[in-house]
């Protein structure tokens, strides 16, 4: 650091945890602004307000934590930087809550004389990414997703049929963008227009009335689907 505070490259790239390679990158980007606090002493030597820290911190997260391409962050960054910063921290609480909130456990012994899902099935499940098992076993959310596969089950959607573990991706895949753009949307309101706590409140409070609301579009669009394939014929 010189007698005014900024930093040299090398220091820049210490700080922030992120490599002199991918912040030159940043630069050339324009995502650390216009270059209005960077001097220049050489042709290859510059010297970096320290500001600039945090701001490449930002969007390394943005980067791996919501996979944001840099043309959005740069867009994000020159719109409003602090509601970047409070998008993450919206959704830091939101997932500190839901770990807080899972219960126990069960291992795939336990699930598989539970649910009556072949270990085999339950191994088909996990290697699609449909539950997330790990070394002590599954958590709430995948006993939940298994007791709805059993049902299925019980209910004759079964191999005899031709059901297999397999058309619980059609469901998953469909899921995926939506999911996606919920995030988006809910987070993108809530970030800078109610504390995180609140936030983390009302996300929560919505879970369950969403799987109603889910539930009862997809029957009614069933039935509207049998209907129409019934007076097509």
């Amino acid at each position: 650091m010189n007698s005014d505070g900024l930093l040299k490259m090398s220091e820049l790239a210490e700080r922030s945890g992120v490599s002199s390679a991918t912040i030159k990158h940043y630069l050339r980007e324009g995502l650390l602004g216009d270059g209005g606090g960077i001097v220049r002493t050489s042709r290859n030597m510059a010297y970096y307000p320290p500001d600039y820290v945090d701001r490449i911190q930002l969007i390394k997260r943005l980067q791996e934590d919501r996979f944001m391409p840099l043309r959005v962050i740069r867009e994000v960054i020159e719109d409003d930087p602090d509601k970047a910063r409070r998008l993450l921290e919206v959704e830091e609480r939101i997932l500190e809550r839901a770990l807080e909130a899972q219960g126990d456990r069960i291992g795939a012994d336990e699930a598989q004389e539970r649910f009556a899902i072949p270990l085999d099935a339950l191994g088909r499940l996990g290697d699609l990414g449909v539950v997330s098992p790990v070394a002590d076993g599954y958590d709430p959310e995948d006993v939940k997703i298994l007791e709805a596969i059993s049902r299925f089950r019980a209910g004759g959607y079964d191999e005899r049929l031709g059901f297999t573990v397999y058309d619980t991706l059609r469901y998953r895949d469909a899921l995926a963008p939506v999911v996606e753009e919920e995030v988006r949307t809910f987070i993108g309101r809530l970030a800078g227009q109610v504390d995180p706590d609140e936030a983390v409140e009302i996300v929560s409070s919505g879970v369950e009335p969403l799987r109603d609301l889910l539930g009862a579009m997809h029957t009614r669009m069933l039935l509207a689907e049998l209907r129409r394939a019934r007076d097509a014929k």
